[in-house]
């Protein structure tokens, strides 16, 4: 073989193997022997990009659409208890001014009331209702304890005015006797010490606030189911069966005592007219009439109840809607008729036994 056939064996030998990349050589021993071998360095490939298709233009003659508006029942429905609110303000604010203005009430003050909030954190409210308007003569006619605090309904303690109970400063007496010796701060007084009951507010209803808010409210009159004929013993007919009584007729209703019960019974039909009136709140058109009946009683009114309380408290008195727990003392088994030489005849009670009852049906 000639040397130029050597050459070209060994060229097409050599293109036969597979071409690496270019590198830097390095020595390096094996078997004693030094060799070159060839570094080879990973290839570098170019890094693909995906492939994103091109935003669509829109033009605002042709493709523009505006953005759906959200439905506007939240604005409606806001703007509707604006409207309600300043509904009820207005119409308040009106009543109160009547009342105020009214010259045939004689001016009440507030009384001095030494309230205190109950261990459990209630405040109670002391509603007093009297046979005079001037703050100084004349007894209460019918006591309760009124608590609209918690989330259940509201709770009602009825007390019998004939109850024969120490009276601060006084001595026993009838617990009526307590409001003509000292207001309704010494009636508070009295309940704390016979029944351990605290109250923070009083409310003061005289006759003829009552007989105005209930015209006031319902125009119709309350629908009411009389227990019996008293028609010969008040001077408005008031016979058995259901029937709508004006402010006066109510009124008459619900200090009835000329028979066999008593106290009892009329405190039992003290406590069915507030159901009754609170249960016919719920009507649209007396609720209409509401703010401004509330008002005129409110202007009517001797509280020391602050705005602020029976704003925050709206939801709870409006509970009463639904009904009203409701409690009488003296508890049965736990009294008896006496005579005594300064108030006639009385009932004597057991006053542990219904200060029990009491704070139990309040809440400790």
């Amino acid at each position: 073989m000639s040397r130029m056939d050597k050459y070209k064996k060994v060229h097409e030998e050599s293109q036969k193997e597979e071409k690496k990349p270019f590198g830097f050589r390095r020595e390096m021993k094996k078997d004693g022997r030094t060799e070159n071998t060839r570094y080879e360095e990973p290839r570098y490939e170019e890094p693909q990009e995906t492939y994103r298709e091109p935003e669509k233009e829109y033009y605002y003659e042709d493709h523009y659409q505006e953005p759906k508006k959200k439905r506007g029942w939240r604005r409606i429905l806001v703007m509707i208890l604006i409207a309600v609110l300043g509904y009820s303000v207005i119409s308040f604010g009106i009543g109160n001014f009547v009342a105020k203005q009214d010259s045939s009430m004689p001016k009440i003050e507030t009384q001095e009331f030494n309230g205190a909030t109950s261990e459990n954190g209630k405040r109670n409210i002391l509603l007093l209702g009297s046979d005079t308007r001037d703050n100084i003569s004349g007894r209460s006619d019918s006591m309760m304890v009124l608590q609209v605090d918690g989330w259940g309904k509201p709770k009602l303690v009825s007390f019998m005015r004939d109850m024969y109970v120490d009276i601060p400063g006084v001595g026993q007496n009838k617990l009526n006797a307590a409001y003509a010796y000292g207001g309704a701060d010494l009636v508070r007084q009295t309940l704390k010490e016979n029944f351990g009951i605290d109250c923070r507010y009083y409310a003061m209803v005289d006759f003829q606030t009552f007989e105005k808010g209930v015209d006031a409210l319902f125009p119709r009159g309350v629908k009411m189911d009389a227990e019996k004929d008293m028609s010969a013993y008040i001077d408005e007919p008031i016979t058995k069966g259901t029937q709508r009584m004006n402010g006066h007729t109510l009124l008459n209703y619900a200090r009835f005592r000329m028979d066999e019960e008593g106290d009892f019974g009329r405190v039992r039909r003290q406590q069915q007219v507030m159901q009754s009136v609170f249960g016919q709140l719920i009507n649209p058109l007396v609720l209409l009439r509401g703010p401004y009946a509330a008002g005129k009683i409110w202007g009517y009114l001797s509280t020391d109840m602050p705005n602020s309380y029976v704003l925050t408290h709206l939801f709870n008195f409006g509970k009463a809607v639904g009904g009203l727990n409701r409690l009488t003392l003296p508890v049965d088994g736990s009294w008896s008729y006496i005579d005594t030489a300064n108030a006639g005849s009385a009932l004597a009670v057991d006053t542990n036994q219904n200060a029990q009852a009491a704070q139990e049906f309040l809440g400790k």
